[in-house]
């Protein structure tokens, strides 16, 4: 004889088991529908296995700079500067012996195209005058020359020439024996003795500077004290 609760026990037993073998089919189809070949997927596939990606060629990868051995940490030098920075940073000391002998293998002169121009013998009478010849725009106030900028004090090649007058300038523009000089700076010098200029415009610089200062009321007190003398 059964009771009322075992019937509802054995009800829920049947709907468990329909469930289960409900569940188990549809796992078995789903199974089935996987293990079905899709001509759709079939071609996607053969799409994707004919397209194959290029290989990529890196190069040569660059070393680095540091390495380690032994725990030591170690820089490669000749690949932080560049050769060519290197040069221009490093200052070259050079024999000058060995600069005296590539001036001699040098040419010596300008070539026939300047008349085979020899090279400057820059002695202390040419330096002189190379020096004097750049300062020639306050010789003369009435004279305007073209301002020298260039560095160099002397030229590669340069020769020094003495100019002879003509016969017919023999009268106008010759200049007596004993107004000539060897340099240009012994006959500017010889030119400042007789005309005293430099030395004018020397005190004129010094007065103009000692203007208001105690050296000037100092002058101008014993002016004062000399011009004006009680009886």
């Amino acid at each position: 004889m059964s009771t009322p609760g075992a019937e509802v026990l054995h009800e829920n037993e049947v709907r468990q088991q329909d469930e289960l073998s409900e569940m188990m089919g549809l796992l078995q189809r789903a199974e089935q529908r996987m293990r079905k070949p899709d001509p759709a997927s079939k071609h996607t596939v053969k799409a994707t296995k004919s397209y194959k990606l290029p290989r990529l060629n890196p190069g040569s990868i660059a070393q680095p700079y540091v390495t380690s051995t032994d725990g030591i940490a170690r820089a490669d030098r000749s690949r932080l500067v560049n050769e060519k920075d290197r040069q221009i940073t490093t200052r070259r000391v050079e024999d000058p012996v060995k600069v005296k002998e590539r001036i001699k293998k040098e040419k010596p002169t300008a070539g026939p195209g300047w008349f085979d121009m020899p090279r400057t013998n820059l002695s202390s009478e040419l330096r002189y005058d190379l020096k004097l010849l750049k300062l020639r725009n306050v010789l003369d106030p009435h004279r305007h020359y073209r301002s020298d900028n260039t560095r160099t004090l002397a030229p590669q090649f340069s020769e020094v020439g003495q100019v002879i007058a003509g016969p017919t300038e023999y009268f106008s523009s010759r200049l007596p024996n004993k107004e000539r000089n060897r340099t240009f700076v012994e006959e500017v010098l010889a030119n400042e003795r007789f005309t005293g200029r430099f030395k004018r415009k020397y005190n004129e610089i010094q007065a103009s500077k000692m203007s208001g200062k105690r050296a000037y009321y100092r002058n101008l007190n014993e002016k004062r004290s000399g011009g004006i003398r009680k009886s």
